[in-house]
């Protein structure tokens, strides 16, 4: 397979095979969802209590979906008779390529796969083996079976199973390019009812892309499926089958070249080069061209582009523009049909999801998939007319489409709500999603008002656009308005007109700012010349609004160093009474949610501060609705060093206890018995934690910073943060270069705080 590659940004063959080897072979593994780290796991996981799902099983057959993984389980099926460019290689040698579809699955859905090779070529025996499978599965993917012996199994197996059959070479390939259809004939003004459409190839693939265009609203009687014999015509004898039958135009022979002048629309999904210079030159006004051949298509858009500027292509490679990547549509299909348990994948369930997915092209493109894509921007146009696999709406937009469409056509064993279902999907793309869930709701109880100095940087326009769209906050955006409004218009943020926005060189509180910033800080060395500067600074500005009530909130941080950016409010805005300002970080692991502090502000804390941030931290993870759990951490545990570093953090231990006797806090300690329950019940029973901590405290910056940085780069961790606190008001400090999200999740946090529930 590797061999195949181009050379264009492709690995090599060795690559390939080395990324197979190493390691651990393969691509996939299983991994246990219950713990089975004790005798009573193990009995309760197999022998004896096994037993008891298994008789509520045999009682009612659909409990399985509720006692097993079955509900969220596809098997990815393929006899090796087509396996990509290859041919029929086999069974045994089409696996690669059935993990390779389960790590797309989990990645994109988080959906289990099992990838089963049948060595049956017959349809009879393969039919055989996948509906006995039925028990096992909430779905099947066949791929890559041969045409047309792929048409008889797919119909059959649909007919003589409960659970969804998905034949993803067909209809995949159908789903992404009915989107492309969609919007390319939007962007040149052409109707499906009106345009002529050119099949090069008259496979599987071209067949089902023919019959999802007519569903969409092409005439039958327009689409023309030309193959290595010409036209599929009535009567012609060679290559002839009941599916590619239903296409025959006219009666007489016809060469590709003949057909495919004058098209609008030309899809091939055949061979390197069988489309010609000369072809596309005869093709109609603005022309939209599918190029689907792999590795090399039919024709290279560079080709194509050199006889027709005004032609739309799309093609299979992702080192061109409108890539048709199956990826696209099978995670998110899949999800929806398995949620609503779905017996079928209908009709109906794959033109929600063409739709769906052109819709989403034409929305604004989040800066997360710019990224994905060495920066580079999209919007919708010739050059972007479907999403891109790494947009994480791909999911929320499509599986919940399927979902409704299920519901809607009656394939639906049980019933979602749209917006709770939603949710659910986005908690499965993350923990920090699932984590900030719990933030945003309380934020939307009522809305505040946030300023952000770094008004006119576009990740904060970004995420302006999106704090009002999710209702999140009412952002309050500091510069020079036209520059605003500009950056704006060029990344197509359309409510960014409508919020407001603040210059401090032109606003009426510019005088009294200064004149109190000037008070606040005449006996800390500051001048009347200086405090005129330092005011029309935006983040010295957007400080004294948040001290004289004019918002609620400050996130800054984007373009300053950390100090930097945090001087003015701890100057202006100032800590609360007898309190220091430390910083927070979120971490979230697949089955816990850990806060580390002080990880960004005190070097070297005092027992009193590691006493105040304690109890700041502990408030922090109420907002996360966790009963906080706080370990003091150290090199020591329980006095093995009874002096240094570990005294501090036994006495700052005291101090907690003596101001809030109601919080669980224990210390000095080491990582494991602070997290690990059976070194903690072993050796130290005495500790005073109902469960594993989850606040924790570290004795100094070093060790908070570098702990906190190594679960998130090499331990998988996600973190959210810093969260600062200790100020007397709502004051974030973002780090520099944080994404639109992580603005985002810092506003949520601070509108949270400025709500007065919360006082850490």
């Amino acid at each position: 397979m590797a061999s195949t590659f181009d050379g264009k940004g492709r690995p090599s063959r060795q690559d390939a095979l080395d990324y197979h080897s190493a390691g651990r072979k393969g691509k996939i593994e299983v991994v246990p969802t219950k713990p089975v780290a004790t005798a009573r796991d193990l009995s309760l996981a197999y022998s004896p209590g096994v037993a008891e799902p298994c008789l509520e099983i045999a009682d009612n057959a659909d409990l399985s979906f509720k006692y097993t993984a079955r509900g969220n389980l596809i098997a990815v099926i393929s006899n090796g008779t087509a396996v990509l460019g290859l041919g029929d290689i086999g069974a045994a040698a089409s696996k690669p390529v059935m993990e390779g579809k389960g790590v797309l699955f989990k990645k994109f859905a988080d959906i289990d796969v099992f990838d089963l090779e049948v060595d049956a070529k017959d349809v009879d025996g393969f039919c055989r083996v996948v509906k006995a499978l039925e028990p096992t599965f909430g779905g099947v993917n066949l791929e890559d079976v041969k045409s047309p012996e792929c048409f008889v199994i797919e119909r059959r197996l649909r007919a003589e199973m409960k659970i969804p059959v998905f034949h993803d070479d067909q209809h995949g390939t159908a789903i992404i390019t009915g989107a492309a259809l969609i919007n390319a004939l939007e962007l040149v003004g052409k109707k499906l009812s009106e345009v002529k459409v050119v099949f090069v190839g008259a496979g599987a693939a071209a067949v089902a892309c023919a019959e999802q265009y007519v569903k969409l609203g092409v005439p039958r009687e327009h689409v023309y499926m030309c193959d290595k014999f010409g036209l599929v015509h009535r009567g012609r004898l060679e290559d002839m089958d009941e599916w590619k039958g239903v296409f025959a135009q006219g009666s007489e022979p016809r060469t590709l070249a003949q057909v495919i002048a004058g098209a609008d629309v030309v899809v091939g999904l055949s061979a390197k080069g069988v489309i010609s210079k000369e072809m596309v030159a005869t093709l109609a006004p603005d022309p939209v061209l599918f190029a689907l051949a792999n590795p090399v298509p039919e024709i290279l858009p560079e080709e194509a582009h050199a006889v027709r500027s005004d032609v739309i292509m799309a093609t299979g490679r992702s080192d061109y523009p409108n890539q048709v990547n199956n990826v696209l549509g099978f995670p998110g299909i899949f999800r929806g049909a398995l949620d609503v348990r779905a017996t079928a994948i209908n009709d109906e369930m794959k033109l929600a999801a063409s739709r769906a997915l052109a819709a989403l092209a034409r929305q604004d493109v989040p800066e997360s998939v710019s990224a994905a894509y060495g920066g580079q921007a999209f919007s919708f146009g010739r050059e972007y007319i479907i999403p891109k696999p790494f947009d994480p709406r791909v999911l929320t937009i499509v599986a919940p489409a399927v979902a409704k469409a299920a519901m809607d056509s009656g394939v639906a064993r049980i019933a979602l709500e749209h917006d709770s279902y939603v949710e659910s999907l986005r908690k499965r793309q993350g923990r920090t999603y699932e984590v900030m869930s719990v933030v945003v709701s309380r934020a939307r109880r009522r809305l505040t008002r946030i300023a952000f100095p770094e008004g006119n940087h576009p990740r904060i326009l970004r995420a302006a656009q999106q704090l009002v769209e999710d209702r999140i906050c009412t952002p309050v955006l500091l510069g020079k308005r036209e520059e605003i409004l500009e950056h704006a218009r060029e990344a197509h943020l359309v409510t960014i007109a409508e919020m407001e926005i603040v210059d401090p060189l032109t606003s009426d509180k510019f005088a009294a700012y200064a004149q109190r910033f000037y008070e606040l800080r005449q006996r800390a060395g500051v001048s009347w010349a200086e405090a005129l500067y330092r005011t029309r600074q935006r983040n010295t500005f957007a400080a004294m609004m948040l001290r004289e009530g004019a918002v609620d909130g400050l996130v800054t941080g984007l373009t300053r160093t950390y100090p930097e950016a945090i001087r003015p409010s701890l100057e202006i805005v100032r800590t609360q009474e007898g309190r220091r300002a430390s910083g927070t970080y979120i971490v979230a692991f697949k089955e816990s949610l850990k806060l580390f502090a002080d990880c960004t502000v005190n070097a070297e804390p005092s027992s009193e501060e590691l006493a105040d941030i304690a109890v700041s931290t502990a408030e922090l993870a109420r907002a996360f609705e966790l009963t906080p759990r706080i370990a003091m951490l150290s090199y020591s545990n329980f006095g093995t060093d009874r002096g240094g570093s570990p005294l501090k953090v036994r006495r700052a231990v005291e101090m907690v206890r003596a101001r809030r006797p109601d919080l669980e806090v224990e210390g000095e300690m080491q990582v494991d018995p602070a997290v690990v329950p059976s070194v903690r019940e072993a050796e130290f029973p005495f500790a005073r934690l109902s469960g594993d901590a989850n606040v924790l405290i570290f004795p100094d910056l070093n060790s908070g910073n570098i702990g906190y940085k190594l679960l998130w780069r090499l331990g998988g961790a996600e973190v959210i943060g810093p969260v600062l606190m200790g100020m007397a008001k709502p004051v974030n400090v973002l780090q520099q270069g944080a994404s639109v999200q992580d603005v985002v999740n810092l506003a949520a946090m601070t509108a949270v705080r400025a709500q007065g529930e919360l006082k850490y």
